[in-house]
């Protein structure tokens, strides 16, 4: 690499900033400036590296101490004489510098924790989430001067990720978060917390050495209220009389909450919790499966700052309750994923006259959402929108696509998988020659009962069923202005991760043509059944970003078809190539000497492919740590299972 003067640094380091991470470390190679300014600790911030405890991570641990690289991933840390070197190269060369550690389900030992933790003097995010050989002895900071360096390296920590601890106790908790007086968030989603104040699980002496009670809880929100602004209790199993006493905590303002799946709670928590916190802006309330409309009105009344809604899997939800969210005027992203009673077209009406700043949106495994629903929540929602996740939608066709492509222009991430009529014509942009004209509205917006439901007189159906979208333009218009021609899927040009799985209507005839996105980095065709080499050499060609990439259950694929896209696409981190059985071990070659940042590969159930070359391409690969090879070189199922 030779220097060019023609640039200065300040200049290179001005146009880094605006290349993606992938991007970046392609252009460190042009030439020595350019390398140099790669190293700007400025554009080191979104970067987090993950190392596996490898002696070929040493030297890695070196040259990232060079960059200055503030945030680090270790996996598979524990008491071995490995994992100790691992450590001494990290306090040595990135100890000062580091602002990120994640620990997550390692099996590291006290010693090792705090060897390592006391001389990262600049950290701000923590993660131990399942660390639990860390925790289980009762011990950690016992120690008078372990607890001082502790304090030491921690005395700005703002994140503490402490989640699927099962042996986090009152006292591990109190001596942990006392080191960490900044503290910002926390996270004990999955851990073993009693309630006593519910009749059912007895009462608990506070500051205990073998459980984490709400009492301590409580203690500790009371002392943290003016500092900390978000907590995840998903999977505890809070019940609602405590979910109230974490809500009225005097002083407590949260603005972020994170309930998922937590069974327990009802109607009137959630009524007190907007009441007690209207400062939320994000609220995640997926897989509370207790919860009905009520809740999401007493959000719509009392929630005015929020921001950010999750309502996934709450099978009672009606369509009716959305139509209060226009009082959300700050909400831009909304999750009613797996609501099998939402349709979508409340959505219509409250946001039909309102603006609306909503940037995710997703319906995921909404199955009564219809086309006419989909083109008004388009239109209405234009470029503001950056994700779309209509992931098994059954309903929609080619008409929902044109409107996406057509109004959506700035999406980043666009999910339709298992939308199984979506066809050629749709992404091309064509109405399909075979139809000779739209379906008509009445026919298309409500289910057809059959005789085992409400038309025997059995029960009343539902009243959803009968709620009509608010139609915005005219039914022709779900043509796109009566064009028979569009804009075809390349029009998204801004489009990062593109989800076609099992859309088996789809063929080379439009995936050759319409995948031509220069900043995807995701794409999954999976079970796309009908793909041969010729579309996965054009994905290959046309979008050179791409980091993740699945094609299992692709029969027709081949080992040339993929021994060229590999060597096209060098930055994989993931392939999935399961149940292909074109592939064989030349692919395996072509990974191992294309791939040199793979971490996860499947190929599971690949014919071709034998175990022999399994294990020396990860001898090949040390960083590839997430294999499967399940059934690899045709194993017998029945015999295996």
């Amino acid at each position: 690499m030779e220097t060019t003067p023609d640039l200065p640094v300040e200049v290179i380091s001005y146009i880094l900033s605006y290349l993606s991470v992938s991007d970046r470390k392609e252009a460190s190679m042009v030439n020595r400036a350019w390398y140099f300014a790669s190293q700007d600790c400025r554009l080191q911030k979104d970067i987090v590296y993950s190392l596996p405890t490898l002696s070929t991570s040493l030297e890695t641990i070196r040259v990232l101490g060079t960059k200055q690289t503030p945030n680090l991933i270790l996996s598979n840390l524990d008491g071995s004489s490995l994992s100790k070197e691992v450590i001494k190269h990290i306090v040595h060369y990135l100890g000062p510098h580091l602002e990120h550690i994640s620990l997550c389900s390692s099996s590291i030992t006290e010693s090792a924790f705090l060897s390592l933790i006391s001389y990262c003097h600049s950290l701000q995010k923590l993660d131990l989430s399942g660390c639990n050989s860390l925790f289980m002895s009762g011990t950690l900071l016992e120690k008078p001067k372990d607890t001082f360096r502790t304090r030491k390296a921690l005395l700005n920590l703002q994140e503490l990720n402490l989640s699927n601890l099962r042996y986090l106790s009152d006292r591990t908790f109190n001596r942990l978060t006392g080191c960490s007086p900044m503290l910002k968030e926390l996270s004990l989603a999955g851990c073993l917390v009693t309630f006593e104040f519910d009749p059912y699980h007895g009462s608990v002496i506070s500051d205990s050495s073998a459980v984490l009670s709400l009492r301590n809880l409580i203690k500790f929100l009371k002392e943290r209220a003016v500092s900390l602004k978000a907590l995840d209790l998903s999977r505890t199993g809070i019940t609602s009389e405590a979910l109230k006493s974490v809500a009225q905590v005097n002083g407590l303002c949260l603005e972020k909450l994170v309930l998922q799946n937590c069974k327990e709670i009802s109607d009137d928590a959630i009524g007190i919790l907007c009441k007690s916190q209207p400062g939320l802006i994000n609220l995640d309330l997926s897989g509370c499966s207790e919860l009905t409309g009520k809740s999401v009105v007493a959000i719509s009344a009392n929630l005015q700052e929020l921001r950010h809604l999750k309502l996934g899997r709450l099978r009672r939800l009606t369509d009716d309750v959305l139509a209060g969210l226009a009082e959300l005027k700050e909400l831009q992203s909304l999750d009613v994923s797996d609501c099998h009673q939402i349709c979508g077209s409340e959505l219509v009406k409250c946001f039909s006259f309102s603006e609306s700043k909503m940037v995710h949106l997703s319906f995921s495994g909404c199955s009564l959402l219809k086309d006419s629903t989909v083109f008004s929540l388009a239109k209405l929602f234009g470029t503001s929108l950056r994700l779309l996740d209509l992931t098994s939608c059954l309903s929609i066709t080619d008409i929902s696509i044109r409107a996406i492509i057509f109004y959506l222009n700035n999406l980043t991430v666009l999910r339709l998988g298992w939308c199984k009529e979506i066809t050629d014509w749709g992404l091309l942009g064509m109405q399909d020659p075979n139809e000779e004209h739209c379906p008509e509205t009445k026919d298309d917006l409500g289910p057809k009962f059959s005789r085992n439901f409400g038309n025997m007189g059995f029960f009343t159906p539902p009243t959803y069923f009968d709620d009509r979208p608010v139609m915005i333009t005219k039914l022709e218009d779900l043509l796109i202005n009566g064009e028979k021609h569009g804009p075809t899927l390349r029009a998204l040009r801004h489009l990062q991760e593109l989800d076609l799985t099992a859309c088996r209507k789809l063929t080379d005839i439009s995936l050759q043509q319409v995948i031509q996105l220069p900043n995807l980095k995701k794409l999954s065709l999976g079970m796309v059944n009908e793909i041969t080499d010729r579309t996965l050499v054009s994905v290959a060609t046309h979008c050179r970003s791409l980091e993740h990439l699945s094609v299992n259950h692709c029969c027709f694929l081949t080992d040339e078809g993929m021994i060229q896209t590999l060597q096209t696409v060098g930055r994989l981190v993931s392939l999935d190539i399961s149940c292909c059985d074109g592939i064989s071990d030349r692919t395996l070659a072509a990974i191992a000497e294309n791939c040199k940042w793979l971490k996860n590969l499947d190929v599971s159930m690949c014919n071709g492919i034998t175990v022999a070359r399994v294990e020396l391409l990860q001898s090949q690969i040390p960083w590839a740590t997430n294999i499967k090879t399940r059934f690899v070189g045709g194993a017998d199922l029945s015999i295996s299972l």
